[in-house]
């Protein structure tokens, strides 16, 4: 790239580098933007506030144990808050497939922050005359502990929102249950049919289902609560003051608005993802659990009139373009294509846990990739399904009485008083005869 007045000259460890004059990033997120042409798929806005959050912290850990001074600090800060802000948002838009660890992010961040806290102190973009990435922005930190944390910070901040349309969801599934509880129907098994169940019941074990899945959730997000910063680059805290931890974690959770507390281990965590798979394995079942649920709400809409059509459900679109009229379950088939991302998504979290070496897991961006973006679709995906689809659903009440009555599925009540084989005789005999079962009593 030739030096021209559109540009100016920054050094690295590798040399000269040409970063546009008027960005607040510098050498190293240039240098990763010209190597990291992968996806146009940058980093959300969940992750960049929190990664802006854990700076903040520390800007604010430092100078208390009086490793910043008050001019550096309040400089920093103030850049810090506009980059949570969203001031800086198309300065930071790295490739999230990119270098191991996360350092590319964190860079970005760093001198995003220093450029702009050099600017409130008089200074000019690249000079770092007063505040320096990594020697002010990134004191006492790595990306190897600055990028797991950002990561926990964000899937908690995410968790707010989530768990409470899965709540939502819930209370739905319950009202209809209590809306279906005298409706009685068959019960089936194997796609056959077993006993008389009522549609109240169902909706109600679903709700139940989702409960049990809800309540991993929150067990998995509490250890996410536990965080490695202070440990620097390997765990062990080189080069941060003895009292940083304990400061910083103070710091972020006055922030966020919420409990974190210190890993009594932080060399496991900078290379353990292991509270990154639990959480990832907690949204793979409630996953597995909307899948079935939407199986059976796409399976009792089936019809309008050659399909068991025990529900109905909202009409939010036309259902084709050659069959005219036709309506499909959309909301139940988008919900599913999502659960079914998020199963992929947790075997690409299951790889990445298992990389890197000794030390240090450098997966890191893969894992907030993927993770994050489970939580924001899942989040959406459930308010969809409850506002378009749930809320909606009606029984098909009349049908539901004639495929009850015809049906065979009381034999099992009287097998008590008559026993297994001679019901069994009675209900091949209302089978080849096409009666109802009371009809050969």
């Amino acid at each position: 790239m030739a030096k021209n007045n559109h540009y100016r000259a920054e050094q690295d460890a590798l040399g000269e580098v040409f970063v546009p004059f008027d960005a607040y990033f510098g050498s190293f997120t240039a240098r990763a933007l010209e190597n990291f042409r992968i996806s146009g798929i940058t980093a959300g806005k969940d992750f960049k506030v929190a990664l802006g959050y854990v700076k903040l912290a520390a800007c604010r850990a430092n100078e208390k144990l009086g490793e910043l001074n008050a001019k550096e600090a309040n400089a920093i800060e103030k850049a810090c808050i506009e980059f949570c802000d969203g001031k800086f948002d198309n300065e930071f838009v790295l490739d999230v497939f990119q270098a191991g660890a996360g350092t590319s992010y964190n860079m970005n961040a760093n001198e995003i922050i220093a450029n702009r806290a050099n600017e409130i102190l008089g200074g000019k973009k690249g000079e770092y005359k007063f505040v320096h990435p990594n020697n002010q922005v990134n004191m006492a930190q790595s990306s190897n502990d600055v990028i797991p944390t950002a990561i926990r910070v964000a899937l908690v901040m995410m968790n707010r929102s989530f768990l409470s349309e899965i709540s939502l969801l819930i209370k739905s599934f319950e009202k209809k249950g209590e809306e279906f509880k005298n409706i009685k129907k068959v019960g089936r098994t194997h796609l056959q049919d077993a006993v008389p169940i009522t549609l109240g019941a169902e909706f109600m074990a679903y709700a139940q289902a989702l409960k049990n899945s809800r309540e991993s959730l929150v067990e998995a997000i509490e250890n996410l609560k536990i965080l490695g910063i202070g440990g620097t680059a390997i765990g062990t805290g080189i080069t941060a003051h003895p009292k940083f931890k304990d400061a910083v974690i103070t710091e972020l959770s006055k922030i966020v608005g919420g409990k974190f507390t210190k890993a009594p281990n932080s060399i496991t965590t900078t290379h353990s993802m292991q509270d990154f798979t639990r959480f990832s394995a907690a949204l793979r079942n409630l996953s597995i659990e909307i899948f079935r649920i939407m199986g059976d709400i796409r399976l009792m809409n089936a019809g309008p009139r050659a399909g068991l059509r025990e529900i109905k459900l909202p009409k939010v679109q036309p259902g084709s373009s050659i069959m005219p009229a036709k309506l499909n379950p959309s909301i139940p088939e988008c919900m599913t294509m999502i659960c079914g991302q998020i199963m992929g998504i947790d075997t690409t979290v299951v790889f990445a846990a298992q990389g890197g070496q000794l030390e240090l897991n450098w997966y890191t961006p893969l894992v907030m990739f993927n993770l994050t973006m489970a939580v924001m679709i899942l989040t959406n995906g459930i308010k969809m399904t409850r506002e378009k689809c749930v809320d909606g659903i009606e029984a098909c009440e009349e049908e539901i009485k004639a495929a009850f009555d015809k049906s065979l599925c009381m034999a099992t009540e009287l097998v008590p008083k008559l026993g297994y084989h001679e019901v069994a005789k009675l209900v091949k005999k209302a089978m080849k005869s096409g009666k109802m079962l009371r009809e050969v009593l």
